[in-house]
């Protein structure tokens, strides 16, 4: 992965509750303002009448300070990979539930709503009945793009939306490998190279924002009051009595919020106490324990801020509007393993001799493993890529047929095409480019 981090990374694998590793995440969600969030699930071949189960889940956290002020970890992100596979999911759910609807804490992601809806329906399967059904206040990476570059420059928004993996090849100038996306994530124990894969994708959400709280600061994008300190208030202003400071517009309402985000600090250091207040006073007090925004990232939240929803429509699969017969589990099985047999190779392929060739062999690689036809040039083997860079499966087809090559690929749905003779697809079964490139 040809990832390189300005700041250290530090990747921990929580499997209990009972570990050092999950008493370290709950200690840096306590300490933390910003957190990114992904998972990653078993990917389905095709459409189920359940959720996939989320077997993943990454917290990317960026404690301040108070962290560990005496270690080098105190300005240094930390990526959490919470094993879902392991860990009792009751025994997380009202640690997560409090991270998500956290005020103090600004969650990023990227088209995370999907994530959430896996993720409330695993929790669900487990014995967890509410699931999770809100994250706020978050921000999407897709958001912060087009806020960068399409909604200050007076642009319309792009109908397409960009991946994550081009948002950090143009804002951070790295190449975000996604070649792991579709491993199985079910499998234990995890590879190495899924641990780091995983935990760039959470931790790049965060080096995203931190561009983006940059250029906000430095370009005022926000604006707007927060609860910060006195110095809010004209100095002139200060010794006038109640009724002088009420007569005047704005300035009561500045020094009743300052007084506001006062005592709400002090309810938070007395947090032993909070379930003795009076009934009816809300209390932020949460499981978490968290502390309050720095001002910078208050004003984000206050002009940017978004958050997601579950209704109950997100909570069910969606069902094929299409009528007609229901298939049987036979048929879908057989058709399943006729893919499986195509995707073996079947033949001599179109570059022999017996068959008019010239001996060299010849491949297309579809975008699926695009990243294999640099590994076979390398070593002196003749490998194109689609011409587009969302080809059709009729234009593979014919580029193919055209070229006399042979089509590698991982995709099921492009098998289904029977235009291609048996001799000229082969379907790449390994994950990684160099176990691809010995396969080949």
């Amino acid at each position: 992965m040809d990832c390189t981090y300005r700041k250290p990374l530090k990747i921990h694998l929580v499997t209990s509750t009972e570990s050092p590793e999950f008493t370290h995440l709950a200690r840096a969600l306590s300490q933390s303002s910003l957190v990114g969030l992904d998972a990653e699930w078993k990917p389905q071949r095709s459409h189920q009448s359940n959720f996939p189960r989320v077997s993943l889940l990454q917290l990317a956290c960026q404690p301040g300070p108070r962290f560990n002020p005496e270690s080098d970890e105190s300005n240094a992100s930390v990526v959490f990979l919470l094993d879902l596979s392991s860990i009792p999911l009751p025994s997380i759910w009202e640690l997560l539930k409090e991270l998500f609807v956290s005020p103090d804490i600004l969650k990023l992601g990227f088209k995370f709503k999907q994530d959430l809806i896996y993720l409330s329906s695993t929790f669900c399967s487990q014995g967890c009945d509410i699931g999770f059904d809100r994250v706020e206040p978050y921000l999407d990476i897709t958001s912060i793009y087009n806020h960068l570059h399409h909604k200050q420059l007076g642009r319309k928004l792009p109908k397409e939306t960009k991946s994550l993996a081009s948002i950090c090849k143009e804002l951070l100038h790295i190449s975000l490998s996604k070649e792991l996306q579709c491993s199985d994530w079910s499998n234990r124990p995890l590879t190495e190279e899924q641990k780091n894969y995983a935990a760039v994708d959470a931790h790049c959400l965060i080096e995203i924002f931190n561009i983006f709280q940059v250029k906000v600061a430095q370009k005022g994008f926000a604006a707007g009051n927060s609860c910060s300190s006195i110095s809010e208030l004209d100095s002139s202003n200060l010794d006038l009595g109640l009724k002088g400071i009420l007569e005047k517009p704005d300035i009561g309402n500045k020094t009743v919020r300052f007084k506001l985000c006062e005592a709400l600090d002090i309810i938070r250091a007395t947090s032993y106490y909070s379930q003795c207040l009076p009934e009816g006073v809300v209390s932020r007090v949460s499981y978490l324990n968290t502390m309050p925004m720095d001002e910078s990232l208050v004003k984000i939240v206050r002009k940017y801020g978004e958050k997601i929803l579950l209704r109950e429509c997100d909570k069910a699969p969606k069902t094929s509007k299409k009528k007609g017969r229901k298939r049987s589990s036979v048929i879908v099985d057989s058709r399943e393993k006729r893919l499986d047999d195509i995707g073996d190779w079947q033949g001599p392929p179109p570059w022999d001799l017996s068959l008019g060739g010239d001996g060299y062999p010849k491949f297309l690689c579809d975008v699926m493993v695009e990243g294999l036809a640099k590994h076979l040039r390398c070593v002196g083997i003749d490998a194109a890529t689609p011409r587009s860079k969302k080809p059709e499966p009729r234009e593979l087809i014919d580029q193919t047929s055209k070229e006399k090559r042979v089509l590698l690929t991982r995709d099921a749905k492009l098998l289904r095409h029977q235009y291609l003779i048996k001799n000229q697809i082969y379907r790449v079964k390994s994950l990684l480019k160099n176990q691809q490139l010995l396969e080949v």
